[in-house]
């Protein structure tokens, strides 16, 4: 696979965007230079290192011998060259070893990961939310163990939530705890889909488990996380925990997907007894804003690989980029991908600001809106290449392939819309929503009736979804998402092209506003169709 970061347009997402310099106070150190230097140091890392492996790992895919999975060929090196860049730690506390940098710049450089080989970059994503979820819920003994080695790379982290029986519902989990003597616990149960649960790229694996304490209340109230590394702390013993099965999967083949079976393995109590959601949740949503980057990430990749097979394939007498039909494809491809990015690192920007609010409302819509848009640009990649996107040799089924996962990660988009109605919607009474409309107003003035018409449509749909009864409100929920999702794009890519008006990303918007903008106020009436039409009887 061939690909080369998007640098010009990173840039122009972050900076023009996302206001990423209005970070400056906050990161006195960050300037021009060195902003462009880690962007194009991770840019060299993807299509040197990253990219070349892709398609192999793909055909390769990993290997379970007894209980030891052994990665694809060249991932062992990959990620040592990872580990070596010091990019694990680009956002991490300086005292543990981190460079302290925004988030944002951080998952921009996770996109360009996330493009050249969407396998590898899920190892260094599941790191990221373990070693957020310990500096957060950690005790001051558990961050000096553990977080130092999880920064630098040298150990890798997993989320341990589903079970055989509990997907989604955290409250129906069997996995037990047992207190021991020295204040240990002893967890036995069964996880499942836990992606690099086990693998050879890094000598020791820190499980984050949840699981419930003995005599613990039922239901999510009576859980508790536990930190339960591969080899134990006291003595480098291996620990009673291993991986009894791997996922044949759609997609992702060179990422493995492990069943993991705790035995009496030895853990720790993390935060408070009986608290785990809460730390489960500060991984969760350190994880939905890179799951979402990464719909982006795959996106691009897509978009790159049907570009220059439109500008090499000819098709009645002509190359295929000339055709119309092909040339909207593109366009659509590319515009949303910028979309997208300017709605990620936006996201990331809010929550390096500490603008809380405004975090909490946009992350629900940055992993589901993007992570549709992977599917969607993806899907488009392989219509751009006819026959030979449906047919391996071409390569483009492997982003639509890879892709689809990324909408069920993290807690479904379907569970993304129930949580920006109930969770964000609701707690606030539609108050940072409204404060987001306002700003998009401001941005769109007397002179984008596109944006202006799509945030009437949304003005609307909000004041439904406050007024309607639950079942009608979840029924409208993901439409709702959507529509928030097409203003939120549509009002950055315009507040970029009035700080930046260079001639590419200007028609980018206008392909945009004539396209996405123009069909969202059609979305009110998918909003407003109430459960009564989920006609049971018909399915």
């Amino acid at each position: 696979m061939t690909y080369v970061a998007p640098i010009a347009d990173f840039r122009f997402a972050l900076e023009a965007c996302a206001d990423f310099w209005s970070l400056c106070e906050r990161y006195p150190d960050l300037d021009a230079d060195l902003l462009a230097a880690i962007l194009d140091g991770a840019g060299a890392l993807a299509s040197e290192t990253l990219a070349p492996i892709n398609r192999s790992g793909d055909r390769a895919g990993v290997k379970l011998n007894g209980d030891v999975v052994t990665a694809a060929p060249g991932f062992r090196e990959a990620y040592e060259a990872f580990k070596q860049g010091g990019w694990q730690g680009l956002a991490a506390d300086p005292t543990y070893g981190g460079q302290g940098l925004p988030r944002a710049l951080a998952i921009a450089v996770m996109e360009t990961v996330h493009s050249a080989n969407m396998s590898f970059a899920l190892l260094p994503m599941l790191t990221l939310g373990a070693i957020e979820a310990i500096e957060q819920h950690g005790a001051p003994d558990q961050k000096k163990l553990y977080l130092e080695k999880l920064v630098s790379g040298e150990w890798s982290g997993t989320m341990n939530l589903t079970e055989p029986q509990a997907g989604s519902d955290l409250g129906a989990i069997t996995t037990k705890a047992v207190a021991q003597a020295d204040g240990s616990y002893a967890i036995t149960g069964q996880k499942i889909f836990i992606t690099w649960g086990e693998h050879d790229c890094a000598p020791n694996i820190i499980h984050l488990v949840l699981a419930r304490i003995e005599g613990a209340p039922a239901g999510s109230k009576g859980i508790s996380m536990f930190i339960v590394p591969k080899f134990r702390d006291e003595d480098g013993s291996r620990n009673a925990v291993r991986c009894i099965g791997l996922e044949e999967k759609m997609g992702i083949h060179a990422s493995p997907t492990c069943t993991l079976a705790y035995e009496g393995a030895t853990g720790w109590l993390i935060g408070q007894e009986n608290k785990g959601l809460a730390a489960m949740f500060t991984m969760m949503n350190a994880a939905r804003i890179n799951v979402g980057m990464s719909g982006v990430g795959v996106a691009e990749a897509a978009y790159q690989k049907a570009l220059a097979y439109a500008r090499e394939r000819k098709q009645g007498g002509k190359l295929i980029i000339e055709h119309p039909d092909v040339r909207r494809m593109l366009m659509t491809m590319r515009a949303k991908i910028q979309a997208g990015r300017a709605i990620c690192y936006a996201t990331a920007v809010a929550a390096d600001a500490g603008e809380k609010a405004r975090e909490d409302l946009l992350t629900p819509i940055a992993k589901a809106w993007c992570t549709d848009l992977g599917v969607e640009v993806s899907s488009l990649g392989v219509q751009v290449h006819g026959g030979m996107g449906f047919v391996e040799e071409g390569g483009a089924a492997q982003f639509y392939r890879d892709a689809r996962i990324a909408p069920i990660y993290e807690g479904t988009n379907g569970i993304q819309a129930i949580d920006l109605y109930g969770r964000k919607l609701l707690s606030d009474r539609g108050e940072a929503m409204r404060q987001l409309i306002e700003e998009a107003g401001a941005v769109a003035g007397s002179t984008h009736p596109y944006l202006s018409a799509a945030i009437d449509a949304l003005v609307d749909a909000t004041d439904y979804m406050l007024a309607a009864s639950r079942d009608d409100a979840l029924t409208g929920a993901n439409a709702y998402l959507q529509l928030a999702g097409d203003v939120v794009g549509g009002m950055l890519l315009i507040k970029g092209g009035a700080r930046d008006p260079n001639a590419e990303q200007r028609a980018l918007l206008r392909h945009y506003a004539r396209t996405v903008l123009a069909r969202a106020p059609s979305r009110v009436a998918e909003i407003r169709i109430g459960a009564e039409f989920l006609d049971a009887s018909a399915l």
